[in-house]
């Protein structure tokens, strides 16, 4: 019965629903939470999963995706954590497994060696389950009571349907028939897997099945071994020192950008080399590994500002720079993860400075390229915020902030970069690919080469990137 009347074409309660939606039965608080930590425990593992494969993983593009991903579960699961939070739940039981069925299924997609399965698994299998649980939670509860998570659910369902697109046009390319024959009693697992939790949400009468691990069957362990693709075909080349470069007042800004997009585009290494801490590192609390995630992401998305800022130019960077993997391959294969994030803290703390992340940004406006100026003060804003992050989770660990910084110095200077011992196994030469670029550079510009510009060879050979003169090779 209608007991009173709103005020006509206006909507009621707020937007949310009608009267109607709003006095059906929905999801008890009890029920509601129940599924909300079955989709915690999915995004968490999905963030995990993601996390793992980056290093090792050869596809820039999948190296990027799942950079990206990472951080989007990682940003989902904090908001679920506190939805569970807000819903009488103390303790709140997030760390608990809660399905030993689920387990499976997310242990079997993070061993998984090879990337067609692991795309399958992710895209085609997990995913598509999260997005039926969160779609049956949204016709299942109340709007108006549970608004909350409704929002929560909404709003994880928009990303979920970016990343499943983003995952099945890689299948599309990558996994072909042939493929996809041998991967039936696998999926067929994964399946099994589901059916025995009562599918994802636990809301399905669970199946009874025998589930025999395939890929899962001894613990996962992280590959700390960069790999790329073609498009990096002389990954150990330290022929190039950036910094020497970019801080010489003498050299004009225009071929600094080239430098720029260089350093950005190198930043490939970081998320190779944050996905190592983050994984390796257990027991922190869970904001640890969102900021972590954070920044790693931040670091891939400078990597793709430089792929971009080559195009915009005209320039093939796969065939005129050699993107290097030499700084994330010697620290996750030298440091222990407490070393690394100890070093990668050392870095950012120069970014700050004079000679640093502003001074990139004013080299971006003198140079009259807009994209690199737009990019440059992005990038100084993102290491604002990961100098914070570093203050968060890395310095709290000291009595003074100094000894943080002199302590990721001194795990820095024990890295042996190997030089020459790469240049006689005949891994790289360290050519000096610069005068190529720049004068294809000019060629676009319209504008002669500098003759100083063009005769520039300074190496990292004795020369760091925080501008540090190192002795020897090492």
């Amino acid at each position: 019965m209608n007991l009173y009347k709103n005020v006509p074409s206006l909507p009621v309660l707020a937007g949310i629903c009608n009267m109607n939606q709003a006095m059906k039965p929905g999801l008890a608080v009890e029920e509601c939470v129940r599924r909300l930590k079955r989709y915690h425990y999915a995004f968490k593992r999905l963030h995990q999963i993601f996390t793992a494969r980056i290093t090792a993983e050869p596809l820039y593009e999948l190296k990027m995706g799942f950079s990206f991903h990472a951080h989007l579960c990682a940003e989902h699961t904090t908001v679920l954590r506190k939805r569970v939070g807000e819903m009488r739940e103390p303790p709140l039981g997030l760390e608990a497994v809660p399905d030993p069925a689920l387990e499976v299924l997310f242990d079997e997609i993070l061993g998984v060696t090879e990337t067609g399965p692991l795309l399958v698994g992710l895209y085609e299998k997990a995913l598509p389950a999260l997005k039926r649980a969160l779609e049956r939670h949204l016709a299942d509860t109340n709007h108006l009571a549970d608004q909350p998570t409704v929002r929560l659910c909404r709003f994880a369902l928009l990303e979920l349907a970016d990343m499943t697109k983003f995952g099945v046009e890689c299948i599309s390319t990558l996994v072909n028939a042939e493929a996809r024959a041998r991967l039936q009693d696998w999926c067929k697992l994964l399946d099994q897997s589901l059916e025995a939790a009562g599918e994802l949400d636990g809301t399905a009468t669970p199946v009874q099945h025998r589930l025999v691990r395939q890929h899962s069957v001894n613990p996962y362990r992280f590959d700390g071994v960069p790999r790329r693709d073609a498009r990096f075909p002389d990954p150990y080349n330290m022929g190039v020192n950036a910094e020497v470069f970019l801080y010489d007042e003498s050299f004009p800004p225009e071929p600094k950008t080239l430098m720029m997009f260089y350093k950005r585009l190198r930043e490939i290494d970081v998320p190779e080399m944050m996905a190592s801490i983050i994984t390796e590192t257990s027991g922190k609390p869970w904001g640890y590994y969102q900021d972590m995630t954070r920044q790693l992401w931040d670091e891939a998305r400078h990597a793709m500002m430089g792929e971009v800022g080559f195009l915009q130019i005209g320039l093939n960077w796969p065939e005129k720079v050699m993107v290097n993997h030499t700084w994330a391959l010697c620290l996750n294969t030298q440091l222990k993860p407490i070393e690394r994030h100890a070093v990668l803290y050392f870095i950012e703390q120069g970014l700050m400075p004079k000679n640093g992340k502003r001074f990139e940004w004013e080299v971006g406006l003198a140079s009259r390229n807009p994209l690199a100026a737009l990019f440059q003060d992005y990038d100084w804003a993102d290491e604002v915020l990961h100098a914070r992050i570093g203050r968060d989770w890395y310095v709290k660990d000291f009595s003074d902030p100094q000894k943080a910084v002199q302590y990721g110095d001194e795990c820095w200077s024990r890295v042996l970069m190997n030089w020459d011992h790469w240049r006689q196994k005949g891994l790289t030469q360290h050519r000096n690919w610069w005068p190529e670029l720049y004068r294809e550079a000019c060629q676009r510009w319209g504008i002669e080469p500098d003759p100083r510009v063009l005769a520039y060879h300074t190496t990292y050979q004795t020369v760091r990137a925080d501008l540090k003169e190192l002795t020897g090779s090492a």
